[in-house]
């Protein structure tokens, strides 16, 4: 507990949030910082999105060197870094900043509806976080259909596939990640949101 400790007020206190910290083989200590965010109070223009630089990693670098020696916690290797397009959500602020984004789950045990057009004992989904319609959870939204091909033509008389919404709580999720969705071409994905 004492790396946890020392790492979190370290970071915290230069500013930063501690997203996610992993202790490795062969002595890696690999922290994740990003800045605080805050949701916009109503009536408020959205944030300008800070992005954290290799000067904030190397800052933090710095200032971990000299803590962990002080406190003799030992390590061989440390890496700062940014949480990247994979970010992982812990709390219920990271799904409210990131409400309309495509995620990744793990839920802690499978699901066993049948029948539902959903597969029994799944545990893994990919969709968009909504808020539910009540307001109080979350739901993840997606459709089974296979992506288009680039360049494939669309009827516009084709019927719109069927959307799956599955709710969960956050005690439920083992794991949830931001869906890495890359778009190297430069043009538009309707079915993709970036995250802001």
């Amino acid at each position: 507990m004492a790396w946890q400790e020392t790492v979190e007020q370290t970071v915290t206190g230069l500013g930063y949030d501690l997203v996610e910290l992993e202790r490795c083989a062969g002595g890696l200590l690999r922290v994740t910082i990003d800045w605080p965010w805050q949701p916009p109070l109503a009536g408020q223009p959205l944030a300008v999105q800070r992005f954290v630089t290799v000067e904030d990693c190397e800052k933090i670098t710095r200032q971990l060197q000299y803590l962990l020696e002080v406190e003799g916690l030992e390590y061989r290797r440390l890496e700062v870094g940014s949480p990247g397009i994979d970010r992982l959500l812990k709390g219920e602020l990271d799904f409210v900043r990131f409400q309309g984004c495509v995620l990744d789950i793990v839920l802690k045990e499978p699901i066993g509806v049948t029948g539902a057009g959903v597969a029994a004992n799944r545990k893994k989904f990919r969709g968009t976080l909504e808020r539910t319609a009540d307001g109080l959870g979350w739901q993840l939204v997606w459709s089974d259909e296979p992506a288009l091909k680039p360049g494939q033509r669309v009827s516009k008389k084709r019927a719109a596939p069927p959307l799956q919404a599955m709710r969960f709580k956050l005690d439920e999720l083992q794991q949830a990640r931001l869906a890495p969705l890359v778009n190297f071409k430069g043009r538009s994905d309707p079915g993709a949101q970036a995250a802001p």
